[in-house]
């Protein structure tokens, strides 16, 4: 088992592969640009489309060598090297994609009545899913030059602003005490970690630490967020989004009933995570929780969470679901596909990375021995399992909606805490029920409030211009209060926006939340009847030729409000067990 990651397969002669790509480009533009019979001829749209798909499998986006360097930013944050080949690549990238940039904009132009045709011909019978959605999108594409602008512009008004605040944070070290006390160094995602003690001076040390770094950077995140929202503003307003969310759900592939359905049926059950911390406030023998203890662990499980038991663990789940499953996570352990644990300079989260259809994927994790980590493990190789079986689709189709994104990460997970389950005593089954519900409520409350405070955040800046960094806390802490309620201290929650990432990418917490939601209604029709992880793999390989209503169809869900409580009413009977389990122990 490798514990790092290993580029060796995707380290190619990158000068070369960048004149390979240009000359693919500047031949697509020269046999295209003055030609439109594709806008008139089923057949010649196929011959284009077929020369794009080739493009978009080798070199579009920058192909590997943007990939790599990509992945790279994430192990080392602070090397200014890797980020200047980055931004290098990312600029080549634009340059080219640019070149061609006049095909989107002539094509989204076609009258309503040639957009049909080229929908019902058998010719395009590979493309239609493409057709369909770039035709539904085509009033929002502007001419080229404009188009050109927002291209080249994107570097610096969004992501240097959004990668400077993430290098500032990751190189940050603090003291505080360990679990035995002793006071060392740590890098924030391992505050991050110890917040979660079950001792209170840890978690306050911890928290302490965390919030010198983040008041240190506040003023910093203040202009940097702004820059983000200015960029939003100006891109919808051009491109005539009436929503501040509706390019992310166009890109989704979804629609708003779906986003809206979903909003609403969480809402309506914030009652239930204030139940909880109510409870767990009671637990704690504490009249108020800090907002840094939300997580706080109630009594730490005894049991070894280090590397080789978790892998242990999650191997064992993936072949009780299926063989497919362990396979590709054994061969990702083996081949260096999975970076393992924290260090200074390295991204503090987990994500699964995939990139183009034939490149490898890779799973990054910050792996500390805690329990919940256990679960990450599942939650990350749930996305590189999707990545894997989603090679079954065409090029053109090799990508996961960010509205299904979470589904098999979430249904992975979900397993793994049933399978803990089963060793536990009464009392330690009470403690972990307590914190996988406790990551649910991150998972869909939490994030439905994030979505809220993001709402809310475009919106007022769209009204009132620049927001203030107190204005930016006072809007956080207001929604975070929305599922927290009265058993919360919020005293200094106001900075606890600047370290989260998911805000810079607008809008797609909503897919946490409904991922599970989703997930948990799977879990269901798997127990119900293994043989229904065959329609989950179906699904697992299915990227964009298919929109998320029509697959769900297919396996026999209806995506609407009901449907979400429906869900929810779970997390409410997982909730009654909790406290049916804490009088049997007489915890209350």
């Amino acid at each position: 088992m490798k514990t790092e990651w290993d580029f060796s397969e995707i380290k190619e002669d990158f000068p070369k592969l960048r004149k390979e790509a240009e000359k693919n480009y500047d031949s697509f533009k020269e046999k295209w640009e003055s030609d439109k019979t594709y806008l008139e001829d089923p057949k010649k749209l196929k011959e284009l489309l077929d020369e794009i798909e080739e493009i978009e499998k080798n070199y579009s986006g920058g192909g590997t060598e943007y990939f790599y360097y990509s992945l790279n930013q994430e192990k080392d944050r602070n090397n200014p090297e890797i980020r200047k080949n980055f931004l290098s690549v990312d600029n080549f990238a634009r340059e080219q994609s640019n070149k061609i940039l006049f095909f989107s904009v002539h094509l989204a132009k076609v009258p309503e009545k040639k957009q049909r045709e080229f929908l019902e011909s058998p010719l395009l019978k590979k493309y239609k899913p493409f057709l369909r959605d770039f035709f539904d999108n085509s009033k929002h594409i502007l001419s080229e030059k404009e188009e050109k602008i927002l291209s080249l512009k994107a570097n610096s008004s969004f992501e240097m602003w959004v990668q400077m605040l993430k290098s500032l944070l990751s190189k940050e070290l603090r003291k505080s005490i360990d679990e035995d006390g002793k006071e060392k160094e740590f890098v924030y995602p391992e505050l991050l970690t110890l917040m979660r003690s079950q001792k209170r001076e840890v978690r306050i040390k911890a928290k302490d630490a965390f919030e010198d770094i983040l008041e240190k950077y506040l003023d910093v995140a203040g202009f940097e967020l702004n820059a983000v929202l200015e960029t939003a503003k100006i891109n919808d307003e051009l491109r005539g989004y009436k929503r501040a969310d509706e390019s992310r759900i166009q890109g989704d592939l979804i629609d708003f009933d779906f986003v809206d359905s979903l909003l609403e049926a969480v809402k309506e059950t914030f009652s239930l995570p204030k139940d909880f911390y109510s409870f767990k406030s009671k637990l704690m023998n504490q009249d108020k929780i800090g907002y840094f203890e939300r997580s706080a662990s109630l009594k730490k499980i005894q049991k070894d969470f280090e590397a080789e038991k978790a892998i242990e663990i999650v191997k064992k789940v993936f072949s009780n679901l299926d063989k497919e499953f362990v396979d590709i996570f054994e061969k990702m352990l083996n081949s260096g596909k999975i970076d393992f644990f924290p260090k200074k300079g390295k991204n503090g989260g987990a994500f699964c990375a995939h990139y183009k259809k034939k490149d490898p994927v890779y799973v990054l994790l910050n792996h500390t021995g805690e329990l919940r980590d256990v679960a990450v493990i599942a939650h990350e190789m749930g996305h590189a399992i999707n990545a894997h079986l989603m090679k079954k689709e065409d090029d053109f189709y090799y990508e996961v909606p960010m509205s299904t994104a979470e589904v098999a990460s979430t249904f992975m997970e979900d397993f793994v805490y049933k399978e803990i389950e089963k060793e536990l005593s009464d009392e330690d089954r009470f403690y972990l029920k307590i914190m996988k519900f406790e990551d649910d409520i991150s998972t869909i409350h939490r994030q439905i409030a994030l979505y809220l405070f993001e709402t809310e955040i475009h919106k007022t800046y769209r009204k009132e211009g620049y927001l203030s960094k107190e204005k930016i806390g006072e809007i956080f802490v207001k929604n975070m209060s929305l599922y927290l309620g009265p058993s919360f201290d919020m005293q200094k929650a106001e900075l606890w926006w600047i370290y989260w990432e998911h805000i810079r990418e607008y809008f797609y917490v909503y897919s946490y939340a409904s991922g599970l939601l989703i997930s948990k209604t799977m879990q269901k029709k798997f127990k119900e009847n293994p043989e229904f992880i065959e329609k989950v793999k179906t699904f697992l390989s299915t990227g964009t030729s298919k929109k998320p209503r029509e697959i769900f169809k297919e396996m026999g869900i209806e995506i609407n409000k009901e449907f979400f409580l429906e869900g929810l009413s779970e997390l409410q009977k997982d909730f009654e067990e909790i406290k049916a389990l804490a009088k049997k122990l007489g915890k209350v």
